[in-house]
């Protein structure tokens, strides 16, 4: 198993930034890749980023020039720069936890379905 917390959310108004975290536990954090996805409601929870051990990384191509993804594997937490950010980024987002290699997490279209394990959300806000 393994457990992952989301934090690092909140109200903010547009152009602003927020870093958020995911702190995970368990399991041995460098046999997995990490990801961001996001999920407003009725919608399906989309791609967002993701990173694996080594520091390769994948974007939705929305995000690719506002948000970075980073890991810090000395302490089992990935993390999510969002810069930029605009009022269609207002979902809830959620870390989760791969055991899929890059190419087929990016075979699969990077779906949410290629996700181990999930944290239970992180609430971010973008006011106009």
């Amino acid at each position: 198993q393994v457990q992952l917390v989301e934090s690092g959310g909140g109200l903010v108004q547009v152009g602003a930034s927020l870093r958020l975290s995911c702190a995970a536990s368990g399991r041995t954090f460098t046999n997995y890749g990490m990801g961001w996805f996001r999920q407003t409601p009725g919608k399906e929870r989309e791609f967002v980023a993701a990173i694996w051990y080594n520091g390769m990384t994948q974007y939705q191509d929305s995000v690719r020039s506002r948000f970075t993804i980073s890991r810090d594997n000395a302490k089992n937490t990935v993390y999510l720069q969002m810069n930029t950010l605009k009022p269609e980024d207002t979902a809830v987002y959620y870390c989760g936890a791969t055991s899929e290699s890059p190419t087929s997490f990016s075979r699969s279209r990077s779906s949410a379905s290629n996700m181990d394990y999930w944290g239970k959300g992180t609430l971010v806000t973008v006011s106009s």
